[in-house]
């Protein structure tokens, strides 16, 4: 895809489609007003469910991807569609069908998600995001799977997604160059070289007292994940400016050492608070430093 994709997230399910229009629109003129619109291929839209009771903010119900892609597209400009989706609440023919219409509604890609945090096995009997790459290797050009570099694990997990068809990876957030590394060892091990979609997140003061973050990458007992908790609550107490030099020095450790691997490499940029004014900034200085899309390093 070589593309550089922005994650917009549904709006909430009782503001209606209005609310929608007007989210899309925001987004599209932050993204104007600090450079990112012609630099942008790819809106991504992640399908929201419930997850754990002790999330830091409340998770109010969503529109459904397809609802508000198609409601948001307008205001949008000239991107493409990514979505994620979750497998395991449907069976083979429905799974079938929904990607059928999210691909004719002008999604390239969608990546896969298996069971949400918290939810017992057996209130998830559907498809596994394994067997949804066979069965969907013909109906959408891009899939793709969740890749989590720190987790325990996660190098058979990640070949086996790959062997089952995944076209591309989208990253955990990513607030460390542990990436770099697995992908290095997994390379030793694997003939598969699917696109990565790195993905970095703003950090914005408020994660100090909210912990959203801290939260959406928690994984107890693992000291790599420790580490980038560690890091993003530092970052998240420092001054605007510092908070900047924080994540682009992330941002360009990362991809100087991954442009040196054989994966393709896209860029997929998140405000977990919601985007703004201070986040589009920061995206638009880490692409000016490097871009998939053809802007030159440094």
């Amino acid at each position: 895809m070589n593309t550089v994709a922005l994650e917009l997230v549904p709006s909430e399910l009782r503001a209606g489609v209005g609310r929608a229009v007007e989210e899309a629109h925001a987004a599209a003129e932050l993204g104007v007003r600090h450079g990112l619109a012609d630099r942008v291929g790819h809106v991504m839209i992640p399908g929201i469910i419930s997850e754990d009771s002790d999330r830091p903010v409340a998770l109010t119900p969503r529109m459904d991807v397809l609802d508000f892609w198609e409601a948001a597209r307008p205001s949008l400009g000239a991107v493409a569609g990514l979505c994620t989706q979750v497998t395991v609440f449907q069976d083979g023919p429905h799974l079938a069908g929904r990607v059928r219409r999210l691909r004719d509604a002008g999604m390239d890609g969608i990546t896969f998600v298996g069971k949400p945090h918290g939810l017992p096995a057996a209130d998830a009997p559907g498809v596994t995001p394994d067997e949804a790459l066979v069965r969907c290797r013909d109906l959408i050009p891009h899939r793709g799977v969740v890749l989590i570099p720190t987790r325990r694990g996660e190098h058979d997990r990640f070949a086996v997604k790959c062997a089952s068809g995944a076209t591309f990876a989208l990253t955990q957030l990513l607030y460390s160059e542990r990436v770099v590394g697995f992908l290095r060892e997994f390379a030793t091990r694997s003939e598969h070289r699917p696109e990565i979609l790195l993905s970095f997140g703003f950090v914005p003061e408020m994660e100090h007292q909210v912990r959203l973050i801290d939260w959406l990458i928690r994984d107890p007992g693992n000291e790599s994940v420790r580490r980038e908790q560690e890091f993003v609550a530092s970052t998240a107490t420092g001054s605007p400016k510092q908070r900047r030099r924080d994540l682009l020095d992330l941002y360009r450790r990362v991809v100087d050492d991954m442009r040196d691997l054989e994966f393709p490499l896209s860029v997929h940029l998140e405000a977990p608070y919601g985007i703004s004014g201070a986040a589009c900034e920061t995206f638009a200085v880490m692409l000016d430093y490097w871009s998939p899309r053809g802007a030159a390093g440094r």
